[in-house]
């Protein structure tokens, strides 16, 4: 037996819960830097979203308690050390590869707890990078990364903890930022 749909029974329709992303957060001057480089070469029709590093892209809206209480757990440790360490070929884009085994490391242990709720995307091997040019054609990416990369010297910083965003039509809503204390 079927059913009645919300139309047929003047019920208002479920609310889709919107996806959440998790970030590593960067120093406010490695995201200005970073930021800079972004707004100067992504198209800026495009460009909706400040610097970032992202560490899970869509999990599911239901664990946010669960997130919550992993990642405050988790920033109890020292801020990972990280580097810059030169760019990324994103074919139609550039980015800055990042280095940070440290938080890698941590990256797995939330990835662990997530087993089985990630997306094909986020359980792939992690890459830490921040995009500063996208959906450019490979020559316009190209040009971009034979002018940077002579000059772009390794950079060393430390992550200045976790952010935790909805994704809602296209941008990101700020839930929390768990800074790292240990």
């Amino acid at each position: 037996m079927n059913e009645p749909s919300p139309a047929t029974t003047g019920e208002a329709a479920p609310l889709r819960r919107p996806p959440l992303l998790v970030t590593g957060e960067l120093p406010p001057d490695v995201f200005a830097w970073a930021d800079g480089l972004r707004r100067a070469h992504f198209p800026p029709e495009r460009n909706r979203l400040r610097a970032h590093v992202t560490l899970f892209h869509a999990l599911p809206n239901g664990v946010e308690a669960e997130l919550r209480q992993i990642l405050g757990d988790l920033a109890a440790a020292p801020p990972p050390q990280a580097r810059i360490s030169g760019l990324m070929k994103l074919g139609g884009g550039t980015a800055l590869a990042i280095e940070s085994p440290e938080l890698v490391e941590l990256h797995g242990h939330i990835a662990e707890r997530m087993h089985g709720l990630m997306t094909r995307q986020d359980a792939q091997p992690l890459k830490l990078h921040i995009t500063i040019q996208n959906k450019v054609t490979s020559q316009a990416a190209r040009q971009l990364q034979d002018e940077l990369g002579p000059t772009l010297e390794p950079r060393a910083f430390r992550f200045h903890g976790f952010g935790l965003y909805a994704y809602e039509d296209g941008l990101w809503r700020p839930i929390r930022t768990f800074a790292f204390r240990g």
